[in-house]
């Protein structure tokens, strides 16, 4: 199938390439000419585990193009993607504008009929109103469907190629038969695919965003109560989640939820509720605690101190929101270098894939370490803020040399309290004892 995805950001450079794998010809476009030079070079402009293999080997069979003329792109496609930013605006609401730019455009550039697929993380509604944009310009019969995406950064193209199941909002028999015909090489396993009314669709990833992110919020909220109780979070995480109507996953305590989707996606919830009248206290609880939870190891490291950082090193494990990604977007280290800095200390920094993007956002902010160890030369504290596999392990004989203390302030409770007082570290992280 010919196939035009419009927007090559996390959605669309994904879905674009998982798509061309399975034989359909993609083209994927973008206003911005110098990233589209660069995508047709072979040059991936983001890190997502292997998808950088996918995306050389389409091209190389040219089964995968960028362009930067949607007239072109859109002359040959059966389908239509957009996925395009939907940022949220100043009072919290999704910022359509980009989306609906292109459907009044798609409107006036149609000469046949297309299925207009809406990729992005919409709210209730977006498809009417793509709707409307696109047919004030056009006679031409076209179809409007809504598609969310349910990618997991680092897991993106296991989630693409192999999903637990496919949305899909659609009243229309002959936009559903290409929707059939799209999607049946991902699910020959028998994962459903749903199809359902375009607003439900629409609500239903707003849904599981906002209730995992409610999930994790939760668990922080018992992480800190265990603090106070003398309780030990791990324990009470393991026993909760052997109920199978709970679950082991995102009953993970640590430093707050952050990434792309989580944090716009439960304001943009909480504000289509507000607009019908509706207040979604959860919700707004979510938001208040997660804003919290971000920061909530700082008064730990400052109590460590007696209250004063000023000309303290602390050495930064982690930049970006999880591992597996160079995504800094809403990123808990950002918020915590903020405050470090703010309180007279010196960050030094170590990320395998965020650092070019936290140096973008916030230059000499913080020093730069090349490894891991490098950054705890002659610091005072080392602060774990995101959970890269090569954290887990480290040399702890070489921590303890390169430190200028054995201190370790844990927040994804990447070790063990056995095992730290073992080794002699003082060892503070969520939800659990502090090792003195």
């Amino acid at each position: 199938m010919n196939i035009a995805v419009i927007g090559t950001g996390y959605v669309g450079l994904v879905t674009g390439t998982c798509l061309a794998e399975t034989g359909n010809h993609v083209i994927c476009v973008d206003i911005n000419k110098e990233k589209v030079a660069k995508m047709q070079a072979g040059i991936i402009p983001i890190f997502e585990p292997h998808l950088d293999l996918l995306f050389e080997r389409n091209i190389k069979q040219g089964r995968l193009t960028f362009t930067d003329n949607l007239a072109n792109a859109i002359e040959h496609a059966k389908v239509i993607f957009l996925a395009l930013p939907t940022p949220p605006g100043e009072d919290g609401s999704a910022d359509l504008s980009y989306i609906l730019g292109v459907a009044d455009d798609l409107g006036k550039i149609l000469k046949e009929y297309k299925v207009i697929i809406d990729k992005s993380t919409v709210p209730v509604g977006t498809a009417e109103k793509v709707r409307a944009a696109v047919a004030k310009n056009t006679s031409i019969e076209f179809d409007v469907v809504s598609n969310p995406e349910f990618l997991r950064e680092g897991f993106a193209v296991d989630d693409f190629m192999k999903p637990d199941r496919v949305v899909i909002g659609t009243q229309s028999e002959r936009a559903r038969k290409l929707m059939d015909e799209l999607y049946k090489p991902f699910v020959r396993q028998g994962n459903p695919v749903i199809y359902m009314d375009e607003r439900s669709a629409e609500l239903t990833k707003y849904a599981a965003n906002s209730f995992l992110a409610a999930k994790i919020t939760f668990m922080n909220e018992i992480a800190n109560l265990c603090e106070k109780l003398g309780a030990d979070v791990d324990a009470v995480r393991i026993g909760i989640g052997s109920d199978e109507r709970i679950g082991k996953r995102f009953l993970f305590p640590g430093i707050g939820y952050g990434g792309s989707c989580f944090p716009k996606d439960v304001q943009a919830l909480a504000k289509s509720a507000s607009e019908v009248g509706y207040e979604f206290k959860i919700l707004e609880s979510v938001m208040e605690v997660n804003e919290k939870q971000k920061t909530i190891i700082i008064p730990k490291i400052k109590a460590y101190f007696n209250g004063n950082l000023k000309g303290k090193t602390i050495a930064l494990w982690g930049l970006a929101f999880k591992p597996d990604t160079d995504d800094i977007r809403e990123a808990s280290a950002l918020y915590i270098i903020d405050e470090l800095v703010k309180e007279g200390a010196t960050v030094v920094a170590y990320d395998p894939e965020a650092m070019s993007n936290v140096k973008n956002l916030i230059g000499d902010k913080i020093k730069y370490a090349s490894d891991e160890y490098n950054a705890l030369k002659g610091a005072d504290a080392l602060l774990i803020a995101t959970e890269w596999s090569l954290f887990r392990t480290p040399d702890f004989d070489k921590v303890s040399e390169l430190l200028n203390s054995k201190v370790i302030f844990d927040g994804r409770n990447l070790y063990g309290i056995d095992q730290m007082k073992s080794l002699g570290f003082y060892y503070s992280s969520i939800g659990r004892e502090t090792v003195k």
